[in-house]
């Protein structure tokens, strides 16, 4: 149950998607994870954790902190970009949780990650000097033209870096395609990128995917990507499945028309709020 401190999410995407079982004990023995997506193509998987400030603090150093122990990531190979391990920890505020308490999470997160577990750690989001920066940034420039935030100022090798970021809600989904080249998929990423959406096209093993972060889903929710998709191909049958990562914003489902949730891989029971309740954790 809630107390007095703001409740958020923190989506923990580490670079491990192929071992099932030890994915599967890392859930159970994370305190307030929702869900775990796990990708054996892209190599990684994203545990959805749900708590008060605090609690979700530690939730997330206990899970870093296995992860690092059992990994290591000069052995990894994976479609999605990555720069460590514990790739990316965002967090979200949710409902009367505001941005600066994820901004004041995330920097105290940061710090612990790297102070306790020697991580290189890069923010992302508002920042405090009233700028902001993207993870696509941080992915481009992180030891670059970015010298980290906290931790030490190399990367590790087994371990690699973090992104540790504050954003608002957003949706993670995924249009996996039929008969398209990869070089048909990257152009229809970037014919769909826009400042609600962020896409990627990739190869996936034999098949390829439109990997998409919408970022401002009320402007453009997944329907309208799908459409637009849809359109760029010139037909719904190239179109093979519609993948959900992670959890969905509830006003995202409830926004969507209901004759459509199914075929873009939406549900009441995949919402972040429904898990939440069936967890009893207060979001308020």
């Amino acid at each position: 149950m809630q107390g007095s401190d703001p409740v958020l999410e923190a989506v923990v995407n580490i670079s491990e998607g192929r071992d099932p079982s030890w994915l599967g004990e890392l859930a159970k023995a994370t305190r307030g994870c929702l869900d775990l997506h796990q990708d054996p193509d892209h190599h990684r998987s994203v545990l959805t954790l749900v708590g008060e400030v605090d609690l979700l603090i530690e939730s997330v150093l206990t899970l870093s902190r296995s992860t690092i122990e059992a990994l290591d990531l000069t052995r990894h190979a994976g479609v999605h970009p990555r720069i460590g391990l514990v790739d990316v920890v965002p967090f979200v505020p949710l409902g009367s949780a505001t941005m600066d308490d994820a901004m004041r999470a995330r920097d105290r997160c940061a710090r612990r990650l790297g102070d306790e577990l020697s991580l290189p750690c890069f923010l992302y989001g508002p920042l405090s000097d009233g700028t902001d920066r993207t993870l696509p940034e941080i992915r481009r420039e992180a030891f670059r033209s970015f010298a980290p935030d906290a931790g030490p100022r190399e990367p590790d090798p087994m371990a690699g870096a973090v992104a540790v970021g504050a954003r608002p809600l957003l949706l993670a989904w995924n249009i996996w395609l039929r008969d398209v080249s990869i070089h048909e998929a990257k152009a229809i990423a970037r014919e769909i990128r826009s400042p609600a959406v962020r896409s990627l096209g990739l190869q996936v093993g034999s098949e390829t995917q439109v990997s998409c972060n919408l970022i401002d889903f009320a402007a453009q929710g997944p329907a309208q990507v799908f459409d637009q998709v849809e359109s760029l191909l010139g037909t719904k049958e190239r179109i093979q499945r519609c993948e959900l990562v992670g959890l969905a914003p509830m006003q995202c489902v409830t926004s969507t028309p209901r004759g459509r949730l199914e075929e873009l891989d939406l549900s009441i029971e995949s919402t972040i709020e429904w898990r939440s309740q069936a967890a009893q954790i207060d979001i308020v």
